[in-house]
């Protein structure tokens, strides 16, 4: 498939206006030798879900932790809510909600105790903080589980307020690594819908990595990666037309069934 016209076929259809809350330009980065991001560029838009879609081993992981300023690289640049993230870092993350693959909730502390001492992190004050809290909780369905140490929540109860954590502190950019990974087929569904609602209903940026064609909808704005490179971008139904598939998941293989080719 032609990269570009999927990309003019997407612009046909605008996706919601404004400037791009998350830029990124001509990035790579290597682990030694080793290419794993090869000249990636994208943006995310305000009120738009963003579907990152690679198989395992595609760079998604890599490009989160540059982006989050766990790793950095010389090559490219990453601009958050109008803050290029190397010459103003400290604006440009205070910008960003994050939930990692990985679960990083405290399971000692109760869940209240866990988003207290993230708002803390965040500087926001006590009562503002209560307050949030408190929203944030009955807004995922767990108001009555304030109190309750992690450690007595199902995998998927936990994974709601990693959610609620990363909105903690009103992010414009809502970036979300593998975060079904574990969860229960309802859990999932609530997961992606939730997303969903968040872009639409407070206009968050969100970008969503996954492996899963059935956790992309198709109004989503979408990245296909694979060994590093952007093998295609658009709106869902445009990279599925470009490509003469029947379905994302018939596209998405074609994309992905081809040896990457060595990089530059």
């Amino acid at each position: 498939m032609d990269v570009a016209s999927s990309r003019s076929a997407a612009g046909a259809e605008p996706a919601t206006g404004g400037a791009p809350t998350l830029r990124v330009r001509g990035l790579s980065y290597a682990y030694g030798k080793t290419r794993a991001l090869d000249d990636v560029a994208l943006e995310v838009r305000p009120g738009r879900v963003t579907a990152l879609l690679g198989p395992n081993g595609a760079g998604k992981t890599t490009l989160f932790s540059l982006i989050t300023g766990l790793f950095d690289s010389r090559q490219g640049d990453i601009e958050i809510a109008g803050h290029a993230l190397r010459k103003a870092r400290s604006r440009a993350l205070a910008s960003l909600g994050i939930v990692f693959q990985a679960q990083t909730l405290d399971l000692d502390l109760s869940v209240e105790q866990n988003l207290r001492y993230f708002a803390g992190l965040r500087g926001l004050p006590g009562r503002a903080a209560r307050l949030r809290i408190a929203a944030l909780l009955a807004e995922i369905g767990l108001a009555d589980k304030a109190k309750a140490k992690v450690r007595a929540l199902s995998g998927g109860q936990r994974r709601r307020v990693e959610v609620a954590r990363a909105l903690l502190d009103r992010p414009a950019l809502l970036l979300l690594d593998e975060p079904s990974t574990g969860l229960d087929i309802a859990t999932r569904r609530w997961l992606v819908e939730h997303i969903h609602h968040l872009a639409r209903g407070h206009g968050i940026a969100v970008l969503m990595a996954t492996h899963l064609t059935d956790e992309v909808m198709p109004e989503d704005d979408l990245v296909v990666l694979h060994g590093g490179r952007i093998v295609a971008t658009g709106r869902v139904e445009a990279v599925v037309r470009e490509n003469a598939a029947a379905s994302l998941d018939e596209a998405f293989t074609r994309l992905t069934s081809a040896k990457p080719e060595a990089a530059s």
